[in-house]
C-alpha cells in the first residue's frame, strides 16, 4: 500500500470522528450553554429602560427604570427591577396615572408584580396612595397590602393598615383605619 493511500484512508478517518463528535455534542447544545450560567445569576441585564406598551396604536403605558435582571433561566421565572420603576399608566382618555417604587419584582407565572420601597401611585384625578409594600395581580386587575398605607383624596387623608382596591380606585378600601375621615351626613 503506497503512502498516499494510507493518508488518504487516515483523513477520511478523521473527517468521520470529527463529524461524529459534532452530531453527538450537537444533542447537548442547550445544556453546554448554560455550563457558564449559574442559576442565581440573571440570564440578561437592561439597564436605562424606556418601554412603552400599546394597543392599537395608543399608548396605554410607559415603563421607566434604571435596572432590570431577568431570572426568566429559574424554574419560577422572575424580572427584579433593582433600580425601581416609575410608570405611567394612560386610561382611554388619556388621563394619566402615576406609580414609582424604589424596587419591583414581576413573577412571570402569577403575574404578580411587588412593589418595595417608598412605593407612591398618583391618580389621574389626584388620590395618591402611599406605601412600603404594595401588590399588583395583573389577571385580577387588584392592587393590596397589608403594610400601612396612607391615602389621600381631595377631602381626606386616610391612614390604615392595610389596602383593597381595584386597578381603577373605584372601590378603594383602606382597611383598619387609623385617621380621622369625614363624613356627610
Amino acid at each position: 500500500m503506497s503512502r498516499t493511500h494510507s493518508y488518504n484512508i487516515l483523513s477520511i478517518v478523521t473527517v468521520i470522528i470529527t463529524v461524529t463528535m459534532f452530531f453527538s455534542c450537537n444533542d447537548n447544545f442547550n445544556q453546554v450553554q448554560k455550563i457558564g450560567i449559574s442559576e442565581n445569576e440573571p440570564i440578561g441585564i437592561a439597564e436605562n429602560i424606556n418601554l412603552k406598551y400599546t394597543d392599537s396604536g395608543r399608548v396605554t403605558a410607559n415603563l421607566l427604570s434604571a435596572k432590570m435582571l431577568d431570572y426568566s433561566n429559574r424554574d419560577f421565572a422572575f424580572n427584579e427591577f433593582t433600580g425601581g420603576i416609575t410608570l405611567y399608566v394612560f386610561d382611554k382618555e388619556n388621563k394619566k396615572s402615576t406609580i414609582v417604587s424604589d424596587y419591583a419584582i414581576v413573577y412571570d407565572r402569577t403575574n404578580l408584580i411587588d412593589l418595595q420601597g417608598h412605593v407612591v401611585i398618583t391618580t389621574h384625578d389626584g388620590n395618591v396612595l402611599k406605601t412600603e409594600q404594595l401588590y399588583y395581580d395583573q389577571k385580577r386587575e387588584w392592587l393590596f397590602t397589608n403594610v400601612p398605607v396612607s391615602f389621600t383624596t381631595k377631602q381626606d387623608v386616610i391612614n390604615g393598615n392595610g389596602f383593597d382596591s381595584n386597578s381603577k380606585f373605584t372601590n378603594a378600601e383602606v382597611l383598619e383605619v387609623t385617621g380621622i375621615i369625614s363624613l356627610d351626613e
